[in-house]
C-alpha cells in the first residue's frame, strides 16, 4: 500500500497538472481575456434579460444532441486550416485564419488568443480548442452587425445558445458562475443516472480547473465541450454514452 507520503506527492503533481492545463486565474498572462470574458457576459445578461433561452438545468441538456451537432461542423473548418494535416493548428496556420476571415489583429492579441486556447501547452490548437478559439472570435471580435464568416447560421445559434446556458447559470449576473447556483441549477435534474453520461457527479469542480472556487465562459465552454461529447480526433462523442434527443 502507498504511503500518506506518496498520496500528498501524487495530489501536488495533480494539482500542477491541472493548473497547467487552464493557464487561468493565477497566471496574470490571461487575465485580460478573461476580464473581456466576464464583461461581455455582464452585457449579454443585461442584453438578454428575459429573453434567455434556458429556464432548467434539463432544458439545457435537452439541448445537448443540437450542441454536439454544432459543433461537429466545425471540423471541416479545422481540417481546412490544419494545411499540414498534423491535428493541430500552428501559429502560422491560425494567423492565415485570422486573415480569411478579415480579422487583422496585433500579433499581442493573436499570441493572447492563441496561448488561451492552447490549454495543453503544446504550441497547436486542437480541434476542441479551435471550437474555443472560434467561440471567443465571435464573441469579442466580430461585431454584432456582421455576419459571422465561419460555418453556418448553425454555428451562431449554437454559440448564443451556449451562451444562454452560461447566463442561466450565472444567477447574479456578475460574469462569472460560483459553486452555489451552479449546484442548485444542475441538481434540479434528477435522478444523476439519467443526466447525460459524460457529466461528472461534481461538475463546478470540473470546470473549476484553477480551484479558485470561480468559474469563468472559457473554462465552463471546455467543459461544456466535453459533456457534449466531441473529441479532438474525430468531433464524434468520445463516450459509449448516449445522449437522447430533446424536444
Amino acid at each position: 500500500m502507498g504511503t500518506s507520503r506518496d498520496y500528498l506527492s501524487l495530489k501536488s503533481l495533480s494539482s500542477k497538472i491541472i493548473g497547467r492545463l487552464c493557464h487561468c486565474g493565477f497566471d496574470s498572462k490571461y487575465s485580460r481575456l478573461d476580464a473581456k470574458l466576464e464583461r461581455k457576459m455582464r452585457d449579454e445578461k443585461r442584453k438578454r434579460s428575459g429573453q434567455i433561452r434556458f429556464n432548467s438545468s434539463e432544458s439545457i441538456f435537452s439541448w445537448f444532441p443540437k450542441f454536439r451537432e454544432g459543433l461537429k461542423s466545425i471540423k471541416g473548418v479545422f481540417e481546412q486550416y490544419d494545411e499540414d494535416s498534423s491535428g493541430v493548428i500552428d501559429r502560422d496556420e491560425l494567423k492565415k485564419c485570422l486573415e480569411k476571415l478579415n480579422l487583422h489583429k496585433e500579433e499581442k492579441e493573436i499570441d493572447e488568443l492563441f496561448n488561451s486556447c492552447d490549454i495543453d501547452g503544446s504550441k497547436g490548437i486542437q480541434f476542441t480548442e479551435f471550437i474555443v478559439f472560434l467561440c471567443l472570435i465571435y464573441l469579442l471580435m466580430i461585431p454584432s452587425s456582421s455576419s459571422f464568416m465561419v460555418g453556418s447560421t448553425e454555428l451562431k445559434e449554437t454559440f448564443d445558445r451556449i451562451v444562454d446556458a452560461f447566463l442561466f447559470l450565472d444567477k447574479n449576473g456578475d460574469g462569472k458562475l460560483n459553486k452555489k447556483d451552479v449546484d442548485k441549477s444542475l441538481n434540479e435534474f434528477y435522478p444523476w443516472e439519467k443526466s447525460p453520461g459524460n457529466i461528472s457527479k461534481n461538475p463546478f469542480m470540473e470546470m473549476d480547473q484553477d480551484r479558485n472556487g470561480k468559474v469563468g465562459f472559457r473554462e465552463f465552454l471546455f467543459a461544456l465541450i466535453k459533456w457534449v461529447g466531441i473529441d479532438d480526433s474525430t468531433g464524434e462523442m468520445d463516450s459509449d454514452e448516449e445522449i437522447s434527443d430533446g424536444e
